[in-house]
C-alpha cells in the first residue's frame, strides 16, 4: 500500500471513530460531517492507491464516479451518495441543521456511520481491523 494511502486511510478511521463519539454524545450535525469526511478520505484513498492522483472535490458522487471511470467498485448506493452530498456544506456553516430537510438525529447519524464503516471496510488493502458498528439507537 502507498504510504499516502495509509495515511488518507487512517484519517478516514479517526473521522469515524469521532463521529460515533459524537453521536453518542447527541451531538448530531459534527458525527454527520465526519461520516461525510470518512467517506470521501477512503474514497480519495482508493484513488490514490489506483494511481489517479487526488482529486480536488468534496463530492462524493464526482469521487465515485471517477472510480467507476477506473473500473473500482465503491459500494455506495445513488441514496447514499446524495445523503453524504448533502452533509458537507450545510455542516461547515451555521445553517439550522446539516440535513436540508430535517434535524438530524441517532438514527441518521447512524445510518451514516454504517455507510462509511462499509465504505473503509470494502477496500481490500485496508489497515486495520473491521471496524465495531456501534449499538443501533433506540
Amino acid at each position: 500500500m502507498k504510504r499516502d494511502t495509509e495515511i488518507w486511510l487512517r484519517y478516514a478511521e479517526e473521522n469515524i471513530r469521532s463521529a460515533e463519539v459524537l453521536c453518542e454524545s447527541g451531538l448530531y450535525n459534527p458525527s454527520l460531517q465526519n461520516t461525510q469526511q470518512a467517506v470521501e478520505k477512503c474514497l480519495k484513498a482508493v484513488l490514490i492507491e489506483k494511481g489517479a492522483g487526488l482529486i480536488k472535490t468534496h463530492s462524493i458522487r464526482e469521487l465515485a464516479g471517477r472510480l467507476e471511470e477506473l473500473g473500482v467498485s465503491h459500494g455506495l448506493s445513488d441514496d447514499d451518495m446524495d445523503l453524504l452530498d448533502s452533509i458537507y456544506l450545510p455542516s461547515k456553516y451555521p445553517v439550522m441543521s446539516v440535513l436540508p430537510d430535517f434535524m438530524p438525529d441517532a438514527t441518521i447519524c447512524m445510518h451514516c456511520i454504517r455507510i462509511a464503516k462499509n465504505v473503509y471496510e470494502a477496500h481490500p488493502f485496508r489497515i486495520v481491523t473491521p471496524l465495531v458498528v456501534m449499538a443501533e439507537a433506540d
